[in-house]
């Protein structure tokens, strides 16, 4: 029987001991992100709609580069990548105080910096941006 004989039996008791390990805190790491995302999107979901006359003073994007690996047909790793870009709105209030917001609803195109007008608000996401100043309580 092959009992792995003294020169491999340290490496081997190290593999099967840190290899689950890894598994299990990558699993964990995993399990967070997915939590702290939903409780995130939950909350800005439940906040409320307030709207304010702004000044557009910044926009950004970010983009997110992902790498995943397939077997292929003879069986070798191949990775194939994906990216996502999120678009971010800083808007500047009357008072003076800026604050960054995520664009879900695809506004960022519509938008330019300087603009001013009434922005609908939820949370941390910008849902609404009217150009002008109508009326006292605003037009969203």
């Amino acid at each position: 029987m092959f009992d792995g004989g003294p020169s491999m039996g340290g490496g081997f008791d190290f593999m099967f001991t840190a290899v689950p390990l890894l598994i299990g805190l990558v699993f964990v790491i995993m399990v967070i992100g997915i939590i702290f995302n939903t409780v995130n999107y939950a909350r800005n979901a439940r906040s409320p709609r307030e709207t304010h006359f702004v000044r557009v003073a910044a926009k950004r994007t970010e983009v997110r580069t992902h790498t995943h690996h397939h077997h292929d047909d003879d069986g070798h790793m191949t990775p194939s990548h994906s990216s996502s870009t999120y678009y971010y709105i800083t808007l500047e209030f009357e008072d003076g105080h800026r604050k960054e917001y995520t664009d879900v609803k695809k506004l960022y195109g519509m938008i330019a910096e300087g603009d001013e007008g009434y922005a609908a608000v939820q949370g941390d996401w910008i849902v609404a941006f009217e150009r002008g100043r109508a009326s006292v309580n605003g037009p969203l």
